[in-house]
């Protein structure tokens, strides 16, 4: 539920909140229906129903800036949630948190780590406070949840504390950046899968136009002959070299400030508090988490974060070059290039019948687009850190994980409704190359630089084919020239000996 809250004076001159809903319906709320909260600037009431609090309210009332809401991303619920579970585990092992509260605590955490609720996730996922608004919703609705657990009502907070007991041991400046780091983790998994899928996928093309001969282009100019394999090969190979960047620099995030609490000296914990919270988190997350060495650098240090936002770019600018090569090859039906055909997925024209257009390749180019932009803002969030912590998390949270899931979806439908319908015009292939003016490059270690370029520049002026003119002037004979012209032989190193001495 995204909540913006507005007042509506009562009979008795009293401002009472709306609760405003996504579909934008306003739903103004009666005493019955509310629970009276308060919080360091007064008392505030919140919809009974609502698993939030007056935290969480007020920060929806300060940042209504993106219109999407912390919910809207599963991964970091999740891993909200295991930081809040972790913790609740550690105390309970020091002594310092009840069982009863504990046991509560873990089971809201497994409840809403298994999609429960993210509903109420319902700040915005841009917000001052370096992520402190984000860090009081999940306090919050992890507090009401676990009340319900214990057979409790919502805001029965002398029985179970969002503040004293669910952020025990804990503050917003080490368990929202521990959480953001495992996010990345886990948002990074599907990306990784999704970039495999396309590089097998250019993969079995390559292996399907192996036979395809081809001209390759230099700054879109005619170069030498290739295979349309071969440049499907070069395809799978870069989508193969990002798999393992991105694995590497997503590794970095497993170093964690868990315990580092306000600055990372540790403050308000038990000194075996931060190990044992780190063991606890790697067991529920399943990764091989590891305190930093120094909390006090991990805490105001956002270089990972950095370094693989500069790895998604490089995603996002190769996926890009790759889709402007989709759509050159593709260009025509008639007047392009096209020596491929990419799969009519929709009508391209609202006014010129039978056109069809680019339209995934065209998608991806965006989606690149927005990915690199947000690059550059995940920098100067970076960069403008001061001291002791950086405000400007939640901005590089929401950066990086939308950059994660739009290019995520954008590969898939790149793999499933485009490269995997490719099909190759071979003949228009075979003509091009047959043509071009570039094959006299494989007469060069036999004629030499001079003839070869005034051959080449008699054959484009008079619009005749390279061998002729070779033929004409007697350079070669028919044997030679054949057998230096197999365009089979010029895809690969294949150097004929001339007899050429210098």
């Amino acid at each position: 539920m995204a909540v913006t809250t507005s007042s509506a004076e009562t009979p008795a001159g009293e401002a009472r909140p709306s609760v405003q809903l996504a579909t934008t319906q306003t739903i103004e709320l009666s005493r019955t229906t509310m629970r009276r909260e308060h919080d360091l600037l007064g008392e505030r009431d919140v919809p009974s129903d609502a698993y939030w609090g007056v935290h969480t309210m007020r920060a929806v009332e300060n940042f209504p800036i993106t219109g999407v809401p912390v919910g809207h991303f599963p991964n970091f619920v999740r891993a909200l949630v295991y930081v809040k579970q972790a913790a609740a585990r550690a105390n309970r092992r020091l002594g310092h948190l009840s069982a009863e509260k504990a046991d509560a605590i873990d089971r809201a955490c497994s409840i809403i780590a298994d999609g429960k609720h993210h509903d109420q996730f319902v700040v915005d996922a841009v917000q001052g406070g370096a992520g402190t608004s984000t860090n009081m919703n999940t306090n919050e609705v992890v507090a009401n949840v676990a009340l319900e657990c214990m057979g409790r009502a919502k805001g029965d907070y002398a029985a179970l504390h969002p503040n004293d007991d669910v952020n025990m041991s804990q503050s917003t400046n080490d368990s929202y950046p521990t959480a953001l780091r495992l996010a990345v983790i886990f948002a990074a998994e599907p990306l990784i899968a999704a970039l495999d899928e396309l590089a097998y996928a250019f993969k079995a093309k390559a292996v399907e136009f192996g036979d395809v001969l081809k001209i390759g282009r230099t700054q879109l100019q005619d170069a030498v002959p290739m295979t349309l394999g071969q440049e499907f090969d070069a395809y799978f190979v870069t989508i193969k070299e990002d798999e393992s960047r991105i694995r590497e620099a997503a590794a970095l995030f497993r170093e964690v400030n868990l315990g580092a609490t306000a600055i990372g000296t540790g403050i308000n914990t038990d000194p075996r508090y931060a190990a044992l919270a780190i063991e606890e988190l790697a067991r529920i997350s399943k990764q091989p988490l590891v305190p930093a060495s120094n909390l006090i650098e991990a805490t105001s240090d956002m270089g990972a974060f950095v370094l693989f936002s500069g790895v998604l770019k490089r995603v996002a600018v190769k996926l890009s070059k790759i889709c402007n090569d989709l759509r050159l090859l593709s260009s025509g039906p008639r007047a392009g290039l096209a020596e491929i055909r990419l799969p009519a997925v929709q009508a391209g024209s609202s006014i010129m019948p039978g056109k069809v257009n680019p339209v995934i390749p065209e998608v991806v180019n965006q989606v690149a687009f927005m990915v690199i932009g947000h690059d550059m803002t995940v920098t100067m969030c970076a960069e403008g850190g001061q001291l002791q912590l950086n405000a400007f998390e939640p901005t590089i949270g929401y950066c990086l994980l939308s950059s994660l899931r739009h290019l995520t979806a954008a590969i898939t439908t790149l793999t499933t409704r485009c490269v995997n319908g490719i099909e190759a015009d071979r003949e228009r292939c075979r003509a091009l190359v047959e043509d071009s003016i570039g094959l006299v490059t494989a007469l060069g270690p036999t004629l030499g630089y001079d003839a070869s370029s005034r051959v080449a520049k008699r054959a484009l002026s008079e619009k005749r084919k390279i061998a002729d003119i070779v033929l004409e002037e007697g350079l070669l004979t028919r044997q030679q020239l054949d057998e230096l012209l197999k365009l089979e032989a010029m895809t690969a190193p294949s150097r004929v000996r001339s007899g050429r001495t210098g």
